[in-house]
């Protein structure tokens, strides 16, 4: 009796060392700096101050080569980074696609155009570093939730070719994202304007011409992304109105665009795990990607 004991003594620690190594979680990608030597602009040096991608990178035979930069909401006062982030960018790694989840700076401490500056920057990054990623410089998309469905919104709608002579590398790829995917996404800041987003953003008393210009519904032209978007109809955050708005802004300009809005649903919902029907809006776009031959 007493030798089995020892035998399972000095068995146990390897059993228990085994065991926490399978159910072990893999260790959270690291951050990249969008600016390694301080972003434009920046009013510090804490984390706050200092917008991120974390790449969430699929490599080898699932890889598609399309990339996706995911803006968490918040109401521009905070960054949803799990539920709206890494969550998310788990999901297009389940698709091949390789993820970078965007920390942008946020107000009252920062307005705009600082927020649009960091999206912006990540999609030059993404773009002008696409072989290092493995991915192609014409699939870099770009998709926000609530407060970051307006930037990247904004982003679709305010964008350059970048600087053919600037002497950053990253400066002179284009803005562009190749598409959009808008998640119960605030667009417009006259009618149905999410207040506290706009406030965060803007202040309290914007230039009228400036509050119109962030109204995205009125920027859309022809060269606006592919679009795919979707809501809840009993969304009281941020009325469903707004990705209505834009959609058939996008109709109107000949901008190729898909929108769902389902019955029943409270605003940031992210994925939806526990809703048996909201949850199925991670498979319309699954649709609508392998539609527009992104996940080849």
């Amino acid at each position: 009796m007493s030798d089995i004991v020892i035998r399972m003594t000095r068995t146990l620690p390897v059993l228990l060392l085994s065991a926490a190594a399978l159910f072990a979680q893999p260790q959270a990608p690291a951050p990249m700096l969008l600016w390694s030597a301080g972003a434009p602009g920046a009013l510090g040096n804490d984390d706050a101050d200092k917008p991120s991608i974390t790449p969430y990178i699929v490599s080898g035979e699932r890889a598609t080569g399309t990339a996706v930069i995911v803006c968490p909401g918040g109401g521009y006062l905070h960054l949803s980074m799990e539920k709206e982030g890494s969550d998310v960018a788990h999901w297009w790694n389940s698709l091949g696609v390789t993820a970078f989840v965007l920390k942008y700076r946020l107000g009252p401490r920062y307005r705009h155009p600082v927020e649009l500056g960091d999206a912006q920057r990540a999609i030059r990054t993404v773009r002008a570093r696409a072989a290092e990623f493995g991915v192609k410089a014409d699939r870099v998309g770009l998709m926000g939730f609530s407060a970051g469905g307006h930037l990247t919104a904004t982003a679709g709608t305010h964008f350059d070719a970048g600087k053919a002579d600037a002497a950053d590398a990253i400066d002179r790829a284009g803005s562009r994202p190749d598409f959009l995917v808008l998640g119960y996404a605030v667009i417009s800041f006259t009618q149905y304007a999410h207040k506290g987003s706009l406030q965060a953003l803007l202040g309290d008393n914007p230039d009228p011409k400036l509050v119109e210009n962030l109204s995205n519904e009125l920027q859309v032209t022809a060269q606006t992304p592919p679009t795919f978007l979707f809501h809840t109809n009993a969304d009281t955050t941020v009325p469903a109105e707004n990705s209505v708005m834009f959609y058939m802004a996008l109709r109107k300009a000949g901008v190729p665009a898909e929108m769902h809005i389902y019955e029943h649903g409270p605003h940031g919902m992210g994925l939806a795990p526990t809703d048996e029907a909201l949850s199925s809006w991670p498979a319309r776009l699954a649709d609508w990607v392998r539609g527009r031959g992104l996940l080849k």
